[in-house]
């Protein structure tokens, strides 16, 4: 599972939960649904410019978000995995910059489906929540 542990005023890591009982801070079901797909589709929109390695991708994130999020590798690679069997993304051995072997990721045509969708149901998401979030007063029942 993942867990989004706020630093406040700060940055938010996504890293693996902790297993039993949920300590102040830990993520419930549905905190967990949201974080993994936010997930998901902050990695395929890195590799929406192209075949990229892991590091990369976590680079990638942690850049575009002003290093508000730090996705660690014990979510990343599982992530990348899981879009993987789902073939959002399809992963080759290659050599980095620096001439090591590491599997590059890309994203699949179904991959570049489900971003699109995927960014637009968001998007319509967070508009939503930030809507009711906004409210001043409960509606006349």
């Amino acid at each position: 599972m993942l867990a989004m542990i706020a630093v406040p005023g700060a940055t938010t890591r996504v890293a693996p939960a902790r297993h039993g009982t949920q300590p102040a801070g830990d993520m419930d079901e549905l905190e967990v649904s949201l974080a993994r797909g936010t997930i998901d589709l902050l990695i395929l929109k890195a590799l929406s410019w192209g075949p990229r390695h892991g590091y990369a991708v976590a680079e990638w994130i942690e850049q575009a978000t002003g290093a508000a999020l730090l996705v660690g590798e014990g979510t990343l690679y599982p992530a990348l995995h899981r879009l993987e069997r789902r073939g959002l993304v399809v992963a080759e051995w290659g050599l980095s910059d620096n001439n090591r072997r590491a599997k590059y990721y890309e994203l699949s045509p179904a991959g570049t489906r489900h971003l699109r969708s995927g960014a637009s149901s968001w998007h319509r998401f967070v508009e939503a929540a930030g809507m009711a979030l906004r409210a001043t007063a409960p509606l006349p029942g």
